[in-house]
């Protein structure tokens, strides 16, 4: 069963039954769109991902509207009841704190189960801090890779680093301004000082940052500091005609340390491993 979408709004919005994805300013509330603040004020009800922060943009505006608390600790709760309401013919607008819902967010739970429901889908778009920082970065922007907040589990981070420095295309990861040091630490382990790298804070906002240009330079500028505010990196990808030499290097010595805990002598692990990547004994023996 396909659900039609007109190419023109015939009727006028808000249309009953429909929920709307509507992004909100990143930072300055001028950006948010005049269709937008049409769907925010005439819905049946407006889910947030934090009442506070949608009551500002109530404010600004000078509308009011009935308002649910939707986010990660009550979704499970919530989607059910808003499919409720979509059946009964309530429209919905969905906004996060900042951005494009749907993005590190419950958002994406929802939309699915609508779908499932087949009811209407219809996205208000809206600044998002990805592409924001992508485009105002000077690196590569026509393909990328976006990770969002990385995962604090060790293996699961290390997974998703190791990707990264073998990655051609540039890639966009979000931070917490208290975690921030750690994942440029990170960085500098699995893609060198010199990978090329934009760090941006408070994107749109008065105090908004541009950081640059790579790893080392960005560590050097931060440490020391308190470092506030919400934090977009963006890291360009690897050059396909040049090898990442400092990724092989460290894939090299791990694979030979496990193959030496494995009971290997240094001399066989070092011979298999030159032969399995096309290089010589000596540099792998240079390597451990």
């Amino acid at each position: 069963m396909n659900i039609k979408y007109p190419s023109s709004h015939k009727n006028p919005e808000p249309e009953s039954s429909v929920l709307y994805i509507v992004g909100t300013p990143i930072g300055n509330l001028n950006d948010l769109s005049f269709r937008a603040i049409n769907i925010l004020k005439n819905v049946s009800l407006i889910a947030c991902e934090d009442t506070r922060q949608t009551k500002k943009i109530m404010s600004k505006f000078e509308f009011r509207n009935n308002l649910i608390s939707f986010n990660k600790h009550n979704s499970a709760n919530k989607i059910p009841q808003l499919i409720n309401y979509l059946q009964s013919g309530k429209s919905i607008a969905l906004v996060s704190d900042a951005g494009m819902p749907s993005i590190c967010d419950p958002g994406e739970d929802l939309v699915k189960e609508v779908k499932s429901s087949r009811k209407k889908i219809v996205c208000i778009p809206g600044p998002c801090a990805a592409l924001t920082a992508l485009v105002t970065s000077g690196l590569p922007s026509s393909k990328f890779t976006f990770e969002g907040f990385l995962p604090k589990k060790k293996a699961e981070r290390e997974k998703i680093l190791s990707e990264v420095s073998k990655n051609e295309k540039t890639t966009i990861i979000f931070e917490s301004p208290h975690r921030l040091m750690k994942l440029l630490i990170d960085l500098k382990e699995f893609c060198g000082g010199e990978k090329e790298i934009q760090v941006f804070r408070e994107l749109t906002k008065k105090f908004e940052e541009h950081i640059g240009d790579n790893v080392n330079e960005v560590i050097n500028f931060l440490e020391g500091r308190e470092i506030l505010g919400e934090i977009t990196v963006v890291i360009k990808g690897v050059n396909k005609t040049k090898k990442n030499i400092f990724f092989d290097e460290l894939e090299l010595k791990k694979e030979l340390n496990e193959l030496i805990k494995a009971g290997l002598s240094l001399s066989a692990a070092s011979k298999y491993l030159a032969k399995k990547n096309n290089l010589t004994k000596n540099l792998i023996y240079n390597i451990y």
